[in-house]
């Protein structure tokens, strides 16, 4: 049994069992002031997602009614009762003040969510949401700390939902509102969304109506002490709001649910000491699902030189990536490590090493 052992006892291999709240070590982001905002017919559009074609944009919402469902072996999170279905589009420049008014339908505590367009070989977004309730002062801090990120950036989706009472609320990629609600909360949702001068209509038009492009918008950190990367307010998201990637771990599947077998993987291990700041490794490997990818990549970070003399406190698998295998290749040439020959084979180990 190995040192690190007591902290993936009853996970999936992925979350120790340290308190997970991170909010004293995370910063802020601001975006990257050159990028010019996409406005058309004085509709004003995410930083991050723009038409690329001509398009008429329109300000509105939709409104449907979907029966309770997933009342069989699905899952938890299929069991949704009766709802109705609000999807939102807003002007940029009103998205962040409506969710803030829009979360107070969520209770206290709830399930933080997000989505990513990620680096998954086999999937275009990633989708994390927690299993643990969080305090939705937490919630709202995370969104005013990292505005631009959450409101502006064309690669990420976010929101929260409660099971009791049932509420969903989430903004896309694309900045579409989607709320979903049962139907005593119907014409609460109504009257918020007539305060912000949003009617129904049959087409509302945001920019995933048209040919559109995502982008990053955030502005490189460059040494300052308060700015952060995308990467590092993702990882601190994940802990303090105890993400999980919302999959299935134990199949292997692409975006069309096909069952793709072995594959290639890319995982990286943050290790939390007692004492100093995280080690991280990185860990080149091949794995027929998530879950025994993310136990591969923790037994051989626990077998990295210097990982026995660790006092560790908290320790997960951070990125678990699935990569082709050019990639594979490219790195291990960079490493100066031979690449394999063949079909890779599950439970093979490539390469893992600690990383800055």
């Amino acid at each position: 049994m190995g040192l690190w052992s007591s902290w993936r006892k009853g996970t999936r291999g992925a979350r120790a069992t340290g308190s997970g709240d991170y909010s004293g070590q995370m910063g802020t982001c601001k975006a990257d002031p050159s990028i010019q905002r996409a406005t058309v017919d004085g509709f004003v559009f995410p930083l991050g997602v723009y038409p690329v074609e001509t398009m008429t944009p329109k300000a509105g919402y939709t409104l449907q009614f979907e029966p309770a469902d997933g009342d069989d072996d699905e899952g938890e999170w299929e069991e949704w009762p009766d709802r109705y279905v609000f999807d939102i589009v807003l002007p940029a420049n009103r998205i962040a003040m409506f969710c803030h008014f829009a979360i107070a339908m969520v209770p206290e505590r709830a399930y933080p969510i997000l989505d990513l367009l990620g680096q998954d070989a086999y999937r275009e977004i990633d989708p994390y949401i927690s299993y643990d309730l969080v305090g939705q002062d937490r919630i709202l801090d995370a969104w005013r700390r990292y505005h631009d990120f959450f409101f502006e950036d064309g690669l990420v989706g976010f929101g929260a939902m409660s099971e009791e009472p049932f509420a969903y609320l989430f903004v896309d990629e694309h900045k579409i509102v989607t709320m979903r609600v049962e139907p005593h909360l119907k014409e609460r949702v109504e009257r918020l969304l007539k305060a912000f001068h949003v009617e129904p209509m049959e087409d509302p038009a945001g920019a995933d109506a048209a040919a559109h492009e995502h982008r990053g918008i955030l502005l490189a950190p460059e040494g300052s002490p308060k700015l952060m990367s995308f990467e590092e307010i993702v990882e601190s998201l994940k802990l303090d709001w105890h993400l999980l990637l919302n999959i299935d771990p134990d199949r292997n599947l692409d975006d069309d649910a096909k069952e793709i077998g072995t594959t290639l993987w890319r995982c990286v291990v943050r290790v939390e000491p007692a004492e100093g700041p995280p080690k991280y490794a990185e860990i080149l490997l091949a794995a027929d699902c998530l879950r025994a990818a993310e136990e591969q990549a923790l037994d051989a970070a626990e077998s990295l030189e210097g990982s026995q003399d660790l006092v560790v406190e908290d320790v997960m698998v951070i990125e678990h990536d699935r990569i082709m295998v050019e990639q594979l290749r490219d790195a291990l040439i960079r490493y100066n490590i031979k690449p394999p020959k063949g079909k890779p084979k599950s439970g093979e180990i490539y390469s893992a090493r600690w990383v800055e």
